[in-house]
């Protein structure tokens, strides 16, 4: 262990650190330090600001401490020969399988880039969707692509039980798995975590723990990617994930596109080109796209300095781990001099000096001409590690005789070399692209061609020998917004009208009439493609078309006693709030069971887990979102394997009466989300009743007898309550106001002081509801007091929290329960006796409790299902028990434990308490 973190001295150097500390000495005066095996290239400085070291993460005394020139790891100089945490320009070698990345929008947390372990500050941090890597966005593309494993992309067969470790950003208080002392700091990027179950060490004590991984405490819940399969080789992650590309997403892609600045602080770049500093500043492309794109790096160089220290410089700026005299600047656009002569100090350059101040600004970084080149060729069929054998490629070398050298030196020699193939990958950290290469292509002539494009592009480029499979393609896309209620035949039609769909390679497999949806299977990506991009900009009957990429749950793989958790989010609810908990729970869970109801609503993540034995849900969002989520699954429940999945809220709405009902909360308030998942675990289910309500509007006479049909009648479902006069009233004006601003609707408090407002305009309205309607419970007409409002009961919770009902015994009626299958039938006098229920000083008017509800209403009347008010016809409503009753998750009463141990700690960036509820 001594031996592989052993300090050399090298040859000193000039050239500038990139890191934020800063030595006071003469440019020539300066000592690099390298340690051998993380890659590191560490030069001595003197420290003018309080600085802590990465490695213990402890306070540096002193002025004097070790930074890395290439990714700003500072250390003490007792720690140096213990680190152990690779160089940001070494981190590709050590991607077991390459999985792009997922950016997206940081959150408001503190956190450090992964690239350059700098702070991350303002609108440039990104942060990616489904692991905790967080970059500056000029970082970005040179982050690698290791993100989770989380599925098996069409005949990727990779071991996923090992842990897949992140260094930094870890929670405050985790402590070390071997060692149990803390391994976090809000200092500097230390410590690692496993992206799955969650534990943490020390980045010298992790490499101790078993690599098995067990998916940590939530392993029953979380959906093992050994299990999902999806073939997405034409489509990005953000495609495969569904995560929704909104105009962030949009400039994100064009990350690649601009100009990439160095990591010189901005303070640093106006002081380096003053005349004064001695430095000056270089745009230095890495190849012949970047110079088109303008895409470079800035350089910040001493005025004297050889011209190898230049390309070296150049190389750390563009992380890449190779040595300097392979390379070579061309001043853009001519040839340029490459020498080691150095310019003297009087200003007077010798004759073959190429950095003056009036030399070019703008330079070409490229590798010299080489006769051969050595490639690590890695084995396609191994699980475990990153095992590679290298060869040298001359300029005779097909691809043909690299598979046959190479499978001699892989002991299978015996193997027929037509049955493998040698695949370039490129291992960007937006998106990982497979090329299979001929038989007959030259070797160096392809590595060269490639170094010339972009010397970063061949440094992230890796080839792997795989057997040939004839794997079969398949791509299940989702395709909604169709016309409802139509058979197989006529969305056939439909499709083949507006998409042109090819037939013989798409097969529709599942019809969703109900929905206006339906599932194709297609055998060919580029077809898959198509179909997915063209929906997107297609409507039909004036509705946009939804394309979603779908993938395979294989039932039989899934462990043991798995109750995978399906997730659904409305990220409109709750002052949007939605996103961040979207987010964590990307992160805590697989991505393919957390579902964005914006895309598609419930009906993705219920086909998803159609074969799926036994499944729970959680529904993240208000009460209206969770009986969309209701109404979805009663639709389909004969089409999918587990009819009754237990249903829990994350409440995000405005009144939250069903989630107050099951103990999940008044609202959300920035809980942790591990352990919200662990209060799911541990639920109680119970049962609750749905009810169907029947509008059958009529022409009413002046006696109120019923003559002809005024509309077709309507079907509504019900589960928390349904009210008449002036509690719709409010819910419609409510429902005006935010129609008219949504913006400012953000907020629960918000919403309730707008409650209040609306409230206090109807108080001088008086309204004889009792005189326009006739109440009939169980076949018995009920006499109606002087009432302004009437409301139906299925839970014990109205108006944001309000015990409509009382908790007063009565020898009248029965004690509400949700399952009891009665509703509870209250009146109101208006708008003061509401606002005295809401302050718990009075109950409402009890009425009856029945099963089956009939009311004949003789005018337009305000009306409001679970919270989504209308205007009413004239006409009968009938209320009556909706089929079986629906299966609910109970939060249990006992306090959950307070967690201790790295096993336990949060890994997302959920919102802190005192930022939520507000």
């Amino acid at each position: 262990m001594a031996d592989g973190g052993r300090v050399k001295h090298v040859s000193p150097s000039s050239s500038p650190s990139p890191g934020r500390k800063k030595a006071q000495q003469s440019p020539a005066s300066k000592t690099r330090y390298s340690v051998n095996a993380p890659g590191h290239c560490f030069r001595k400085v003197t420290l003018t600001k309080p600085t802590f070291c990465h490695h213990c993460s402890d306070f540096i005394w002193g002025i004097v401490g070790f930074v890395c020139e290439v990714c700003n790891f500072m250390s003490h100089e007792k720690c140096i020969k213990h680190i152990r945490t690779v160089c940001s320009c070494m981190a590709p070698t050590q991607v077991r399988g390459p999985v792009a990345h997922c950016f997206g929008p940081a959150g408001l947390k503190k956190r450090f880039c992964c690239v350059c372990r700098k702070h991350l500050e303002g609108s440039s941090a990104l942060r990616c969707e489904v692991c905790e890597l967080h970059v500056h966005s000029d970082c970005a593309p040179f982050s690698i692509s290791d993100c989770r494993f989380c599925h098996k992309d069409g005949g990727q067969d990779i071991d996923t039980y090992q842990h897949h470790w992140r260094e930094g950003n870890v929670s405050s208080g985790a402590r070390c798995e071997v060692c149990r002392r803390t391994c976090s700091s809000s200092d500097v990027l230390a410590g690692m975590r496993c992206e799955w179950c969650g534990v943490t060490a020390h980045a010298s004590c992790y490499i101790i723990i078993s690599p098995e991984c067990s998916l940590g405490r939530l392993q029953n819940m979380i959906l093992h990617p050994s299990c999902v399969r999806i073939c997405s080789r034409n489509f990005s992650k953000m495609h495969c994930y569904r995560i929704s590309e909104n105009s962030q997403h949009g400039e994100m892609d064009t990350l690649d596109d601009v100009d990439t600045q160095s990591t010189v602080t901005a303070k640093e770049t106006q002081s380096s080109g003053s005349p004064d500093t001695g430095k000056q500043m270089l745009k230095v492309f890495d190849g012949d796209d970047a110079a088109k794109r303008n895409q470079f790096r800035l350089v910040a160089i001493p005025r004297i300095i050889k011209n190898e220290e230049v390309v070296e410089a150049a190389l750390r700026a563009l992380y890449i781990p190779d040595e300097p005299q392979d390379y070579e600047l061309q001043s853009y656009g001519q040839q340029g001099l490459f020498t080691d002569d150095i310019i003297n100090r009087n200003g007077t350059p010798d004759n073959k000096t190429v950095f003056k101040d009036s030399a070019s600004e703008s330079w070409l970084l490229r590798a010299k001409p080489r006769e051969s080149e050595v490639l690590k060729v890695y084995a396609g069929w191994q699980k475990v590690g990153v095992n590679h054998v290298s060869v040298t490629a001359g300029k005779s070398t097909t691809v043909d005789s690299v598979i046959k050298e190479v499978l001699s030196l892989l002991g299978k020699q015996k193997e027929n070399p037509e049955n493998f193939n040698l695949v370039e990958v490129l291992m960007s950290s937006k998106q990982v692209q497979r090329q299979v290469l001929n038989g007959q292509e030259l070797l160096l002539d392809k590595v060269q061609e490639i170094r010339k494009i972009s010397l970063r592009q061949m440094n992230q480029t890796r080839y792997y020998i795989e057997e040939r499979r004839n794997g079969v393609v398949q791509v299940n896309l989702l395709l909604g917004g169709l016309p409802t209620q139509l058979d197989k035949e006529e969305y056939t039609h439909l499709l083949s009208e507006h998409l042109a769909i090819k037939s013989h390679l798409v097969t529709m497999t599942h019809v969703y009439a109900g929905q206006g949806a339906v599932v194709l299977q297609i055998s060919c990506f580029s077809e898959a493609e198509r179909i997915y991009m063209l929906a997107k900009d297609i409507s039909i009957s004036a509705k946009p078309l939804c394309s979603l990429v779908i993938p395979e749950i294989t039932q039989s793989k899934l462990p043991k006693g798995s109750c995978p958790l399906l997730v659904f989010v409305n990220p409109k609810s709750g002052g949007l709030k939605g996103r961040e908990i979207l987010y964590s729970f990307r992160k805590l869970l697989n991505p393919h069971q957390v579902f964005e109801l914006s895309s598609g609503g419930p009906l993705p993540g219920l086909h998803t887990f159609r074969d799926v034995p036994r499944f729970r849900i959680l529904v993240c969002g208000g009460d209206g979102t969770v009986g969309w989520v209701l109404g979805v699954l009663e639709s389909i429940r004969h089409k999918i394997a587990c009819p009754e999945p237990a249903i829990s809220i994350v409440p995000l709405g405005t009144g939250n009466d069903l989630a107050r009902v099951l103990r999940w909360g008044a609202g959300y308030s920035g809980e942790d989300p591990y352990n919200i998942l662990i209060s799911v675990d541990e639920a109680e289910e119970v049962h609750m009743d749905r009810w169907t309500i029947l509008f059958d509007a009529q022409e009413m006479t002046e006696d109120g007898k019923e003559n002809g049909f005024l509309e077709p009648p309507k079907i509504v479902q019900m589960n928390n309550y349904f009210g008449l006069g002036i509690d719709a009233e409010l819910s419609l004006d409510f429902h005006h106001a935010r129609e008219e601003e949504p913006d400012k609707f953000n907020s629960r408090f918000h919403n309730k002081g707008v409650y209040v407002k609306v409230g206090l305009q109807k108080l001088s309205h008086t309204r004889n509801l009792h005189k326009d309607i006739r109440l009939q419970v169980d076949k018995q007409d009920i006499e109606l007091p002087s009432i302004e409002g009437l409301i139906f009961l299925n839970i014990p919770s109205w108006g944001s929290g309000a015990d409509l009902w009382g908790s007063d015994s009565d020898s009248r009626f029965g004690r509400p329960r949700i399952d009891d299958g009665m509703l509870e039938v209250v009146g109101v006098t208006g708008v003061v006796h509401m606002g005295q229920v809401q302050s718990g000083l009075r109950s409402g008017i009890r009425i009856a409790q029945g099963s089956y509800i009939r009311i004949t209403m003789t005018k337009p009347i305000p009306v409001q299902a679970d919270g989504e008010p209308w205007i009413q016809s004239p006409g009968q409503i009938i209320i009556s028990a909706a089929g079986p009753k629906v299966c609910m998750l109970r939060k249990a009463k006992t306090k959950q434990k307070k967690q201790s141990g790295s096993l336990k700690e949060v890994r997302s960036d959920s919102p802190a308490p005192s930022d939520g509820g507000h």
